[in-house]
């Protein structure tokens, strides 16, 4: 089969949805490699994502003035599928949301990733000019692909929900994190990623962009209501603007200023050639917390899991599918909760020794080599 994604995000993205792009298409490519495969991208960015050195994996570009923005989205939309029907492509994927216009009237057959639907919920929390590209986009997809992939049953609800898509167009097929974090580092790489970030001996660890949904002023203010019978220190990794001024606000007038670290200045999640950096920050934490309101899915949690360091998430959304019986849930909006299952993790050696154990065996459930046999029989079941 001939199967070819829109891998612009797989080249260009630095955040979840470029780490799935990335991940996906290497684990397909190394599981099952009886396929040819044709990554579809405006541009190419070999310091995020280097090309795998196989014979039959290869690079569909746009030429002329389509190389150039604005023209190169116009590319991806319109005129990619030409190209695509040139090279005999069987199937395309669109990994984030999108196909191409018009593709479901050629022969090739087209699945969609729906990672979330989190702009309905949250329309305010977004430009309304964003909302209705994305509603048009995310709907068009839905509508005229063969098969959509959710990647929670959170999300399939919601596609369901909001757009009407039939139940059994769905299906849910788990995400896995960055192999990665599935290796345990020895003594010497932990060792120097503390130095290098000059990293406490104990700290809570919170990764994730710095928004609204994601909760980050919460965990500050369960801080701060632990006061300094545990004094220690929350490292954030992750990127904000307006809300993350609140957030550092906050942190500025309540005395929170050495308790809690901004880490992402100094690393850079998609540096490749620093393979250890985000994996040892993980198996580095004392505990992992992660009290978003909403989710596609969640791949901090399992980031977590996989790294052997316990998990505080929320109970809502679709993160107890992330964490299964593996992590320590509460209520996010719940301030006292969070300050005690904080305290309780800290404190509580048994459980966090059960946390990790449950982690490492739940984790098992969404290696690469799992989750990409589960897409490939969603592709099967099209040819």
């Amino acid at each position: 089969m001939r199967i070819a994604f829109d891998a612009k995000r797989a080249f260009l993205n630095r955040t979840g949805l470029g780490q799935y792009s990335r991940t996906l298409i290497n684990s397909l490519i190394q599981y099952h490699s009886e396929h040819s495969y044709y990554l579809a991208t405006p541009r190419i960015d070999t310091s995020l994502y280097k090309l795998p050195n196989e014979n039959d994996v290869h690079v569909i570009s746009p030429s002329g003035f389509y190389k150039n923005k604005p023209f190169d989205s116009l590319w991806r939309s319109w005129h990619m599928k030409k190209e695509l029907i040139a090279k005999e492509v069987d199937l395309f994927h669109g990994l984030s949301h999108e196909i191409p216009v018009g593709i479901h009237r050629t022969k090739i057959k087209s699945v969609v990733t729906m990672h979330d639907l989190i702009f309905e919920r949250y329309p305010h929390q977004y430009k309304s000019a964003d909302v209705s590209i994305y509603r048009k986009k995310f709907k068009y997809a839905c509508y005229h692909a063969d098969k959509v992939i959710a990647i929670s049953n959170q999300t399939k609800e919601d596609l369901i929900s909001y757009y009407n898509v039939p139940d059994e167009k769905i299906e849910v097929c788990y995400q896995s994190c960055d192999p990665l974090f599935n290796k345990q580092l020895n003594k010497e790489e932990l060792q120097y990623v503390k130095e290098k970030y000059n990293l406490p001996s104990e700290y809570i660890l919170y990764v994730g962009s710095i928004i609204e949904r994601k909760n980050l002023l919460n965990i500050c203010k369960a801080l701060s209501a632990l006061g300094k019978k545990l004094d220690i220190p929350l490292i954030v990794v992750g990127e904000g603007k307006a809300y993350a001024e609140k957030v550092k606000e906050y942190i500025q007038e309540n005395g929170l200023t050495e308790r809690v670290i901004f880490l992402s200045e100094k690393m850079d999640r998609g540096n490749i050639r620093e393979p250890y950096d985000l994996p040892g920050v993980y198996q580095l934490a004392t505990m992992f917390i992660y009290p978003s309101v909403f989710e596609g899915f969640g791949i901090p949690v399992l980031e977590s899991l996989n790294s052997k360091t316990p998990v505080i998430t929320s109970n809502i959304s679709c993160l107890p599918e992330a964490g299964g019986d593996a992590a320590y849930y509460i209520d996010p909006n719940s301030i006292d909760e969070m300050s005690h299952a904080i305290r309780t993790v800290l404190t509580n050696e048994q459980l966090r020794a059960e946390l990790i154990q449950k982690g490492l065996k739940h984790a098992e459930k969404f290696t690469t080599k799992h989750t990409s046999s589960k897409i490939m029989q969603v592709y099967s079941s099209l040819s």
